[in-house]
């Protein structure tokens, strides 16, 4: 989740499972890939290389089964924007980007983010979704 002032950067998902809800980027571990690395990969993969970010750290675990059969371990990253502005990098899984405000989210959210906003605001950093 990356935080600017008080909007997180969100897009329309166009993927098999969540298509038509609003997600940050994210993705999959590579091998042998750190948790920072990898949110800083999937960032530029799907947002755009002059998209910088600072003070990237954990923010929670979730253990999503709302799509079930498929069945994820989402571990969220949150980190403050630091500069650039985001561009659409894989059109054939994202509509767009935008910033919304924590408080006026655009719907519906993608599965995981309720508890990631929830995670933000109060601190909590494990759930069963």
């Amino acid at each position: 989740m990356i935080i600017k002032n008080n909007t997180i950067l969100l897009g329309s998902r166009k993927s098999s499972h969540g298509a038509g809800e609003f997600a940050g980027p994210g993705g999959h571990l590579e091998v042998g890939e750190s948790i920072e690395t990898c949110a800083l990969r999937e960032l530029a993969e799907e947002a755009g290389p002059d998209i910088r970010v600072k003070n990237m750290r954990f923010l929670c675990f979730i253990n999503l089964k709302r799509y079930l059969p498929k069945h994820y371990a989402h571990i969220h990253m949150v980190a403050d924007w630091a500069s650039g502005d985001p561009k659409v990098m894989e059109p054939d899984k994202q509509d767009g980007w935008d910033w919304y405000d924590l408080d006026d989210l655009p719907q519906p959210l993608f599965a995981a983010m309720p508890e990631v906003i929830e995670a933000y605001k109060t601190g909590r950093n494990f759930f069963e979704a």
